[in-house]
């Protein structure tokens, strides 16, 4: 995300807007392949990519890495050089390694689109610009807008793409969570507060899921989720102190009465669905440009 330039961005999400009001690519007349390689679980991005594909017209492929190659110890460079060499013309990728993708943008050899579904602790391209694009439908303007990201800090992708990005566009960032789980690096874009305090100066509210696969052992022995509810997460008290046009968000998947409280999830102030509803658009919306 620090590549774009808010221009950049404000184009994407004015192209994302109108897919979602109904507009189509004008496709090239030929057949392009899309392949989907998630290397790591996922539910909302690769769906998300998958609809976003078949809506552009596009012919997809779907990988799965327990049933290829990669058993046999074939590398990610090499399974995405072979799917070039088929005639895939872009790649989406979901990986555990942070910035996987270098090697393969830097090839000379590979000519296909790179897509970053997630790059483990790294960044979430796709997921920021949903969440930009729902924040803007909301509130239209960045300029001024106070952000809350609270929760696994260190281990998000999330929470590095939206801070980056939201600063960028002007608004104000906050975050909160166990202060053994922040980054100083983040410092740069916000401050870091106290939950209640953060909860009640946001006007966004994004709540981000405990990452216990990046955790170590110790860490998840001695996680409890009522203690995490307790002291970090959205609970009804604390929603209760929100500004009354304050809005929740969260990337999901949800752990309901963990990070956020499970009667808030589907609220009146909660985003959540229509963030995923919004996914699709602005997944065609990167997609396409990268197909141009």
């Amino acid at each position: 995300m620090e590549d774009y330039t808010p221009d950049e961005i404000l184009a994407l999400l004015k192209r994302a807007r109108e897919f979602k009001s109904g507009a189509s690519w004008d496709k090239p007349n030929k057949q392009i392949f899309a392949a989907n390689l998630f290397f790591e679980n996922s539910t909302r991005t690769h769906n998300s990519f998958h609809i976003a594909e078949r809506k552009l017209g596009l012919d997809v492929l779907e990988f799965n890495a327990s049933q290829s190659s990669v058993k046999k110890g074939e590398t990610l460079y090499d399974t995405v050089l072979t799917l070039d060499a088929l005639g895939v013309e872009v790649c989406v990728l979901r990986h555990s390694t942070d910035h996987y993708y270098d090697e393969l943008i830097n090839s000379e050899n590979i000519h296909c689109a790179i897509v970053n579904g997630g790059d483990g602790s790294g960044q979430h391209p796709s997921q920021c610009l949903l969440d930009l694009m729902t924040i803007q439908e909301e509130f239209g303007d960045f300029t001024g807008l106070q952000v809350g990201i609270a929760g696994d800090i260190s281990h998000s992708r999330v929470a590095r793409s939206n801070a980056q990005m939201l600063t960028k566009l002007g608004a104000k960032v906050y975050f909160s969570g166990p202060k053994e789980w922040y980054n100083p690096d983040f410092d740069q874009y916000g401050q870091f507060l106290a939950m209640d305090d953060l909860v009640q100066t946001s006007d966004v509210v994004m709540l981000l899921r405990v990452q216990h696969e990046r955790q170590d052992e110790k860490a998840n022995a001695s996680f409890s989720k009522a203690d995490y509810h307790k002291e970090y997460g959205l609970t009804l008290e604390r929603a209760s102190q929100m500004k009354g046009n304050a809005i929740i968000m969260h990337p999901a998947p949800v752990n309901r009465d963990v990070e956020l409280a499970d009667a808030l999830v589907e609220s009146p102030q909660s985003r959540i669905v229509k963030q995923m509803t919004n996914g699709v658009y602005a997944r065609m919306a990167i997609l396409e440009s990268v197909l141009k």
